[in-house]
């Protein structure tokens, strides 16, 4: 049997990359950044290239993103999807981009929707169900193990204080985290085909925009790290009471 499979991915800043903001701190400053496919994202990927090398799979990788995600988009090709969409606008909040991938999903019929647990950057952790709930399927996060049996998914998936074990029937969103795959980096061939790959461009549907952002903050800078004897407990316990006020 084979499936198809909907690999959604963001565009993200790497996490070695320097923060900073202009026009008094209300937008990201894109200068200098480098880029990479999400990491929760790029296990969902590897999973979906697992499937289709045991015989069972076609892939389609979409993104939410201008022009500027299009080598990102190509990576996912290189490392083994084939054919790649992407909705021409700026990913604004996490509705505007589960709708742009439900419209995508409606038209191609996936038997699989993945992508990452959240991105990196918003890390809402909301689209895979808001997308589950726009299509009417069922939607699971976060996905540690994924086998496919026919028509039917078994998953592992993370709940507090332990693990859930599921199974439902195709089609599925899912959302994806470690241990579901081992990261795969594009070897030359990959990124040879990847140019001749298919890439699909398509303008975004109307969405009424329900966040709005009006600053950017850094985190505080960390402050001065005390040391406490062992042997002086009731030192810790004062610093806890008068200082860090946790007690």
């Amino acid at each position: 049997m084979s499936i198809k499979i909907l690999v959604c991915i963001t565009h993200v800043p790497d996490t070695t990359s320097k923060i900073s903001f202009t026009d008094s701190d209300t937008k990201f400053d894109k200068n200098g950044v480098q880029y990479i496919i999400g990491p929760y994202d790029d296990y969902a990927l590897a999973r979906a290239v697992e499937i289709k090398e045991s015989g069972g799979a076609s892939i389609t990788v979409l993104n939410v993103g201008l022009a500027e995600t299009e080598p990102t988009i190509r990576k996912a090709l290189a490392i083994g999807a084939d054919e790649a969409i992407r909705v021409n606008a700026e990913p604004v909040d996490s509705f505007f981009v589960a709708t742009q991938i439900a419209e995508v999903a409606k038209e191609g019929n996936y038997d699989m929707i993945l992508m990452g647990r959240e991105s990196i950057d918003f890390n809402s952790g909301v689209v895979h169900g808001m997308v589950g709930e726009m299509l009417g399927l069922p939607s699971f996060s976060p996905v540690m193990k994924l086998e496919l049996n026919g028509e039917e998914v078994s998953m592992t998936r993370e709940i507090e204080g332990g693990k859930d074990h599921l199974k439902a029937k195709l089609p599925i969103v899912a959302g994806c985290q470690e241990p579901i795959a081992e990261w795969r980096i594009p070897n030359m061939r990959g990124i040879m085909t990847a140019r001749t790959k298919p890439l699909n461009v398509k303008e975004p549907v109307s969405v009424e925009q329900h966040v709005k952002t009006e600053k950017f903050e850094l985190p505080p800078p960390k402050g001065q790290c005390k040391l406490v004897d062992p042997e002086h407990p009731e030192e810790l316990i004062k610093l806890l009471q008068n200082e860090a006020k946790v007690l």
